[in-house]
């Protein structure tokens, strides 16, 4: 059991050469308000003045402070002339000529000797990180004590928890220090030493307060009640420090201050140690045994010994899930690059082929959020592209009267008997001209989603590619320069495709069988004509009535000049002309759904052979072609700074972590009981 506090002092030290706090260690934290005797509790445990005094907050900076029991000096020298009984080593501290003595973090290979010299340091220490305005610090001070007198103990002393700010301090003081205070008890390996002054109410102590907000059962929770020496006359704490009061689970011990004038006749802690003793024997004669600066002491490295027992397991579990996290953290970051040249091909070749993946949906890291990649081409060709096509009406902006225009435009001066076959293919292809917009389109959404992938690999899929910044972007650069270079390529072979389509109808295609029947149909009704010539002249008055009526009729005596009078916009067909639209109608709407579907096949097919899979055929031999040059290799492949700054943190987290282990390790499970 004794060998557990040194083993925490130990796993502090491992830690704090790396400056961080991953694992919470246990440890006393002291908390109480301004002027509650903190300080002197702190020095009753010491043994010996060394913390800084005066008037209003002294304590500025969290002071770690780590008891360390060391044989006497006769005993060490002894060992050291090899005539003493040989001891732990731990406990020898060979070369040190000193009784007593204090060692600080910042002042390394420094042995202070004189106490007076450790309050001047913590005062210069915490000047140089707080200034020297009263304001206050979260950077702790560390100090060993080592000394036959103490028992082991690793403590932290808080500033006290003060109200209104003096001099130049901020507004803020109060707030500062509670989250200061909150910030170290609300560790679950912490015990908390709430110091409350006997002269005051309990019931409002801060210091109990506080340890409430984070200890609500007191389990971790010891009430010191100090300046037993100073209640009023006629009253005592007897009922206090029998928790009658105020339960504490862990206990409740009284102790007695020195004076401002003890301190200033410089009055020694073994005179006020015995001072106190007997003051408890007067007053408190059944609670003397229980309370006192001596019992404190052994309550405190008892209770430590065994909150250290309990938190132990969770504590050799904690470092052994840092040390596989961080063991991965550190496998991701990769090592120091060696071969230049067989780094960059692997690269290379890695994120190539994660490309080519994403596209082909074998890639390792599958989005499950949105689609990507070959997923991704296939819903724009089959329903963007698809649907887009769907959507566009074959006759869409062709009326009626374009058709009629259209017509009479292909017949020339002369009237025509049939349909002529040139409105026909002038107006097919007008519509068939459509097809090219969504055509070209849908080449860009492709193309967009080529270059979505190119982050998709660099984000998810290649993560070393990602500790060469300037490697980083020049894949990125020659991926992109491929496909912009083959952008144009497969934006004309879409355009000839619409183009061929345009340069010849063939109404002679299988699937254009409306194009038969109308024929039939059209003989058959001019077959009808010589029965039916009453009928057609019939119906050339009504369209001559009904040209009359739409130009209107010219006054008596009144100029006619055709060329000036308005187109109309409209007019009712004669039957005739109602049967040609409807032919020309049934033939443009037949042969564009032949087209339609025809692009919506081809261009696809387009898309895939002369952008996606050139890309994916030739992306490897570009990267290798543009990047795999002797003078570029040493520049493409120099580490990002933060990359290399994470490796070092956390490889010296990861050593940490592996010597905490071996220090847990050599507690036996036979020392914990």
């Amino acid at each position: 059991m004794e060998t557990l506090i040194p083993t925490i002092n130990r796993l502090q030290e491992v830690f704090l050469t790396v400056g961080a706090e991953v694992i919470q260690l246990p440890q006393i934290v002291v908390v109480g308000s301004q002027s509650s005797g903190k300080s002197s509790v702190l020095e009753s445990l010491v043994g010996r003045d060394f913390l800084p005094r005066g008037s209003g907050i002294v304590t500025r900076r969290p002071l770690v402070l780590q008891l360390i029991n060391v044989s006497p000096l006769q005993e060490r020298l002894k060992i050291e002339n090899g005539n003493g009984v040989k001891q732990n080593p731990q406990n020898s501290y060979p070369g040190v000529k000193a009784e007593e003595w204090g060692t600080f973090l910042h002042c390394k290979n420094q042995i202070f000797s004189d106490f007076q010299e450790i309050r001047r340091e913590i005062e210069a220490e915490t000047e140089r990180s707080s200034g020297d305005n009263k304001g206050i610090s979260p950077e702790p001070i560390y100090l060993k004590i080592f000394s036959p007198k103490v028992l082991n103990l690793t403590l932290v002393d808080l500033p006290g928890i003060t109200k209104v700010p003096v001099g130049d301090q901020p507004e803020d003081i109060e707030t500062q220090v509670q989250e200061m205070i909150l910030s170290f008890i609300s560790n679950p390996n912490s015990l908390i030493l709430a110091v409350s002054p006997a002269n005051s109410d309990l019931a409002t102590s801060d210091a109990l307060k506080l340890a409430r907000e984070v200890d609500p059962d007191g389990r971790r929770t010891l009430l010191v009640i100090s300046k037993l020496d100073l209640m009023d006359a006629g009253t005592d704490a007897l009922e206090v420090l029998l928790g009658r009061v105020i339960p504490v689970k862990l206990g409740i011990i009284g102790v007695v201050n020195r004076s401002q004038h003890d301190i200033n006749t410089q009055k020694s802690l073994q005179d006020s140690m015995r001072d106190e003793q007997a003051f408890l024997q007067r007053h408190y004669p059944s609670l003397a045994s229980r309370s006192g600066s001596r019992y404190l002491a052994k309550t405190l490295s008892r209770l430590l010994m065994h909150h250290i027992r309990d938190c132990l397991p969770d504590l050799k579990a904690r470092v052994t899930v840092l040390s596989a996290q961080y063991q991965a953290r550190l496998n991701s970051y990769g090592q120091p690059v060696e071969d230049h040249s067989a780094t960059l091909l692997q690269i290379v070749t890695k994120f190539a082929s994660d490309y080519c993946n994403t596209i082909e949906g074998t890639a390792r890291y599958i989005q499950t959020s949105e689609l990507c990649g070959g997923a991704r081409i296939c819903y724009i060709f089959h329903e963007t592209f698809g649907r887009t096509l769907q959507s566009i009406d074959p006759l869409g902006g062709l009326t009626e009267l374009d058709i009629l225009t259209a017509i009479r435009n292909a017949t020339g001066p002369r009237p025509a008997l049939f349909v002529p076959e040139v409105s026909f293919e002038l107006l097919v292809k007008r519509q068939m001209k459509r097809l090219e917009e969504p055509s070209l389109r849908c080449v860009e959404l492709v193309h967009e989603e080529l270059q979505r992938i190119i982050q998709h690999c660099s984000s998810y899929s290649t993560q070393e590619l990602l500790r060469f910044p300037k490697l980083h972007d020049s894949i990125v650069e020659v991926v992109t320069g491929l496909l912009r270079k083959r952008l144009p390529i497969t934006n004309d072979m879409v355009h000839n495709l619409v183009a061929i389509e345009l340069a010849y109808i063939n109404t002679k295609h299988p699937d254009f069988t409306d194009a038969a029947q109308v024929s039939a149909s059209v003989n058959s009704q001019q077959a009808e004509g010589l029965d039916g010539g009453k009928r057609w002249k019939n119906e050339k008055v009504a369209e001559e009535k009904a040209a009359a009526a739409a130009f209107g009729s010219p006054s008596k005596g009144q100029a006619i000049n055709l060329l000036d009078t308005a187109v109309p916009v409209s007019r009712k067909l004669s039957s005739r002309e109602q049967r040609d639209c409807e032919v020309i109608q049934r033939l443009i709407k037949c042969y564009f759904l032949i087209v339609r579907k025809s692009i919506q096949d081809s261009v696809p097919k387009t898309v895939m052979h002369f952008l996606v899979n050139f890309v994916k055929e030739h992306l490897q031999s570009e990267l290798v072609g543009q990047l795999y040059k002797q003078q570029l290799l040493q520049e493409l492949l120099i580490e990002s700074q933060d990359t290399a700054q994470q490796r070092t943190e956390v490889a010296q987290m990861l050593e940490a972590l592996k010597k905490a282990n071996n220090i847990i390790s050599e507690i036996r499970e036979t020392h914990l009981w």
